[in-house]
């Protein structure tokens, strides 16, 4: 099924309903919409595209940016998002690793790829008058039908490990995303709306569907992504506001919320994922916002797909385990089986770690052009997170952390997170993250990098004393870092990979 056949069904039964807005502001019906994605398929096809071709977007978050979207799928081809935080260089990469035919820009993002990209390479910005004639000229036929297994979306991995590799994502993957959605996280309504303040070329960008098919509203910020007083103000104009935010962003909602008195009003619903959320967080985030809050657990290779819990656990204090429920990441999606085994692929037992797999229509189709690592993260029918996880009697999952982030300390694992959760209980610390030194002696210390609360004093001792009282002697951090910030990608995760090399610089010296 091709997403923008669900435009155009949703543009024909409901032609004057609000579909994209700035702000408050709207600036396009679904019958615009969908007769300016139509219109830029119809430019695209002029210019040489064609079915089954990659056209890129690296964009901020605008409105022009859903249109092009839909362009590209209504002639069939596969939109390749990009973050438009990148160097050009490793957009540049991207655009020709995808063999894309064009790609799509804002002002700032163009001039950015100025010289970089092949000479007479197209580019399109979003905001120029090239595109406005694009969107405003003759409409192409019907959207291209596609089949389940075709590519509609290759979106690009951080590279964390190496080279970013592009996930497949196929018109199957997205619509068993998307039905799951409804079945698993949330309803949608028309009255709806999903505001974009994340990035629209990763996770917040995968919930247009939903709202697409269902004739829902969209709102881009006049900001263009994340300020948590903009929100706040704008939500109770809009009202039945959706959005996808991070842990860090829930954090800075709540802490915004407090400190002008309100309550989420005309928020429906904050999906969180990306990251850990911790207890004391999301503790006080219902206290302050209410029942709004619905958590996933997924990754590009399974988007938004893997377990769910639902708002109902996030908000329940009565249960004789809401505690353990809350601190988990729910239970399996419809769509797939998720599973904790060893390094030899065999289940554990229920409550011990291991690594979580997943398995079922949401899982990508592989890495686009990259057989080897497609076969070293799909092995035996089963998606190889690279997480690691425990599940529990009634099937809830609970995070450890990334395989990676494990600390071993004199042939113990040590779990980043169990530290930080007893670190954060202290109300002055506001943010921490945990990571292993290398130490000649016990292979790797435990070290804390601790943000405290503005006008707070603590000493070290405070904080391991609290560790000594809640978790085993051998996890507590050898060394604590008090800092202003921890360093962040602009989807607000943690670099601990900064950290660390930050450690061994310094360790070098």
């Amino acid at each position: 099924m091709n997403p923008a056949e669900w435009l155009s069904r949703i543009a024909k039964r409901l032609p004057e309903a609000p579909a994209l807005l700035v702000g408050d502001t709207c600036v396009a019906t679904y019958q615009e919409f969908s007769r300016r994605a139509a219109a830029v398929a119809g430019a695209l096809q002029h210019r040489g595209v064609q079915k089954g071709d990659r056209v890129a977007l690296f964009s901020s978050n605008r409105t022009e940016y859903l249109e092009a979207l839909y362009g590209i799928w209504w002639l069939g081809a596969a939109a390749v998002p990009i973050n438009a935080k990148l160097h050009a260089k490793e957009v540049a990469w991207m655009i020709g690793n995808s063999m894309s035919s064009l790609i799509f820009c804002d002002d700032r993002t163009a001039r950015q790829l100025a010289g970089e990209l092949e000479e007479g390479f197209p580019v399109v910005s979003l905001q120029g008058e090239d595109f406005d004639s694009m969107r405003e000229g003759a409409s192409a036929h019907d959207p291209v039908a596609l089949n389940t297994d075709e590519l509609a979306w290759l979106f690009y991995t951080s590279g964390t490990t190496g080279r970013p590799k592009g996930v497949m994502m196929t018109c199957g993957n997205i619509q068993s995303m998307m039905l799951t959605y409804f079945s698993d996280v949330d309803q949608v309504e028309q009255e709806d709306a999903i505001l974009y303040a994340a990035p629209m070329s990763h996770g917040a960008g995968l919930y247009n569907f939903m709202h697409v098919l269902k004739g829902a509203r969209h709102v881009v910020p006049e900001i263009g992504g994340f300020n948590a007083s903009e929100i706040l103000g704008l939500a109770p104009q809009v009202k039945n506001v959706s959005m996808f935010a991070a842990p860090t962003m829930v954090r800075r909602l709540v802490d915004e919320a407090r400190k002008q008195g309100l309550q989420g009003e005309g928020l429906k619903t904050i999906v969180y994922a990306g990251g850990p959320m911790y207890e004391a967080d999301i503790l006080e985030a219902v206290e302050v916002m209410g029942p709004r809050f619905v958590q996933i657990y997924g990754q590009g290779e399974c988007p938004m797909g893997i377990t769910a819990l639902p708002r109902c656990d996030v908000a329940d204090r009565t249960h004789p385990r809401w505690r353990e429920r809350l601190n988990s990441v729910g239970t399996a999606q419809s769509a797939v089986r998720v599973s904790v085994v060893d390094e030899e692929g065999r289940d554990v037992p229920r409550g011990e770690v291991g690594e979580i797999v997943v398995q079922g229509a949401t899982v990508m189709k592989g890495y686009w052009q990259n057989p080897d690592e497609t076969g070293k993260t799909i092995r035996y029918g089963w998606l190889w997170t690279g997480d690691l996880g425990r599940l529990d009697a009634e099937g809830y999952l609970t995070l450890q952390d990334r395989s990676k982030d494990v600390i071993i300390s004199g042939g113990s694992n040590i779990y980043p997170r169990e530290v930080e959760e007893v670190l954060l209980c202290h109300p002055d610390v506001h943010e921490v993250a945990v990571v292993g030194q290398v130490d000649d002696e016990w292979g790797e210390v435990v070290v804390a990098f601790v943000v405290q609360r503005p006008g707070s004093e603590m000493a070290e001792e405070t904080l391991d004393a609290l560790c000594l009282d809640q978790i085993a002697r051998f996890k507590r951090p050898k060394i604590y870092r008090f800092v202003e910030a921890l360093p962040k990608n602009n989807y607000g995760k943690v670099l601990k990979t900064d950290l660390r090399n930050m450690l061994s610089k310094e360790k070098s010296k």
